[in-house]
């Protein structure tokens, strides 16, 4: 199948000038039954979106405690903007239960479970072939770099575990008397959706696969939802079903903006357009750290190096910010379960070329606990360690394979003592690091402290004053983790400072 691109009829949409138009022309379209497997960070956005839009939405998941919070309008974890149109569309269109039967009155099924690294590498691709999960949990040991990544880095495939249990639900509960569109949203390694719709194929309900990757970022995912730069839809080969497909896509979008690009592709061309997206924004960061080294070097100062990049239209600005590198739960496990498909597929200089991304990324952890031994005068042990920031980035309390954990890590390897603080991450790292000293605030973090080190760049610690931390710090040493901060101002203030690369 080639490439399509195209917009919707548009004598069927207007497009709307505002998200809330957007909402409001959505919802004039009648409505589709729609139930949401997986209601993490994706699936619990996807699910208010879609009943935001009109439709009537069931969200499904195992996890009791994750839907009850879901249905009460308090989501388990934070994003943006969730709590609010949960309140208005809990009730109104939309519930989450633990009960596969209620897939039965679904016209279109979107399966947004998680795929994370595995452990130890010993399941791939083929996993969901079978339709039996077989031995797939992630072993949830650290990564050795102590970045809090499951299992080693060099193993890197996706654990399929969760997709597996999806489908076994789709084959036992979905419509045997109307036809359903089965749509994946999760992130998944290339050949999957076609062994999925084959698996699909012998089931006794009328089932077609489409394959739609997500591109929501963390912190934004209500407006990338609802106004996305555009929709890819891996298609079937038969054109009948792909028709089908397209048709009831188009039912479910109806109401974002007609100018966006709708792709129709294969299946592995979709699954790509994710998975090499994820790659290129990696390598792009990358990149800008590996500068950002080569400045430190040479005496030159990787910000104006940034800027000047970015105003090339070839390059363009975004992810040139040196820093401490990326992290969350898609980046780094896309990368690492890209390459491991490019090794099985025998394209291994392709897998070596990713893997040298990953590297310089954990590089910049390393970098940055040396700088921080540096402001303490050349060592770390015995030193107390202020850490402002622990979520992987700003406005998400995500802390998967986070940079300043993996730095905390590194610091108390050293023997520094290290207090860690985050506006909206303690309650997890309590829960999950009961080993890190955990505070509530950066006054707190910072007293007694040795150095401090931002590495999350949360708003509020970009406005603090210089002098009122200066005041219950041992030593005024500052490490800039994501050259967030004007060095001037600090230094003005007696503070050593120190950035990624900066002079």
């Amino acid at each position: 199948m080639g490439i399509i691109v195209s917009r919707p009829d548009a004598q069927a949409v207007a497009a709307p000038a505002s998200a809330a138009g957007a909402c409001a022309a959505m919802a004039t379209v009648a409505g589709m039954h729609i139930s949401v497997i997986g209601c993490g960070y994706l699936g619990a956005v996807h699910a208010a979106c879609l009943a935001g839009a009109g439709h009537e939405v069931v969200g499904l998941d195992v996890d009791a405690r994750k839907v009850a919070g879901l249905q009460a309008g308090e989501p388990l974890f934070h994003e943006p903007g969730l709590a609010g149109l949960l309140g208005r569309t809990v009730g109104h269109g939309l519930r989450f239960t633990t009960d596969p039967g209620t897939l039965g009155a679904a016209e279109v099924i979107y399966v947004a479970v998680g795929t994370p690294q595995l452990g130890d590498g010993q399941v791939g691709v083929g996993q969901v072939g079978t339709g039996h999960a077989g031995n797939r949990r992630a072993t949830g040991n650290p990564a050795p770099d102590g970045s809090g990544a499951q299992g080693p880095v060099a193993a890197g495939r996706a654990d399929l575990s969760q997709l597996d249990a999806a489908l076994r639900q789709v084959e036992a509960h979905a419509s045997r008397t109307h036809r359903t569109l089965v749509v994946g949203k999760s992130t998944v390694p290339v050949g999957t959706a076609a062994r999925v719709a084959e698996r699909l194929s012998r089931c006794d309900a009328d089932l077609v696969v489409a394959w739609e990757p997500e591109f929501v970022r963390e912190g934004h995912a209500i407006a990338d939802t609802r106004a996305p730069a555009r929709l890819v839809h891996g298609l079937p080969d038969d054109p009948e079903q792909a028709r089908f497909a397209r048709s009831q896509l188009a039912r479910c979008h109806r109401g974002i903006d007609a100018a966006t690009p709708r792709l129709a592709v294969d299946y592995a061309t979709a699954e790509l357009v994710k998975t090499s997206a994820n790659a290129f924004l990696a390598t792009k960061i990358s990149f800008i750290n590996a500068m950002a080294e080569l400045c430190d070097a040479a005496g030159a100062d990787v910000t104006a190096l940034a800027d000047a990049l970015g105003l090339d239209p070839r390059i363009g600005a975004g992810f040139l910010d040196a820093g401490i590198g990326f992290g969350g739960g898609c980046l780094p496990k896309d990368l690492r379960a890209l390459q491991a498909r490019a090794g099985e597929l025998g394209a291994q200089p392709v897998a070596d070329l990713l893997g040298r991304v990953d590297a310089l990324n954990l590089r910049a952890r390393d970098r940055a606990t040396d700088a921080l031994a540096r402001l303490c005068g050349g060592g770390l042990a015995g030193r107390r360690v202020a850490i402002l920031g622990a979520a992987f980035k700003p406005d998400s309390d995500d802390l998967r394979d986070s940079p300043a954990l993996g730095i905390a890590d590194r610091a108390r390897a050293a023997g520094a003592r290290v207090t860690i603080t985050d506006p909206m991450a303690t309650g997890g790292l309590r829960c999950l690091r009961a080993d890190l000293e955990v505070v509530d605030d950066a006054l707190t973090a910072a007293t007694g402290a040795d150095v401090v080190a931002l590495l999350t760049p949360w708003p509020h610690y970009l406005r603090l004053d210089p002098a009122e931390l200066g005041d219950v710090v041992a030593h005024k040493a500052l490490l800039d983790g994501r050259n967030a901060l004007d060095p001037d101002e600090w230094e003005r203030a007696g503070w050593r400072y120190a950035g990624m690369g900066r002079r």
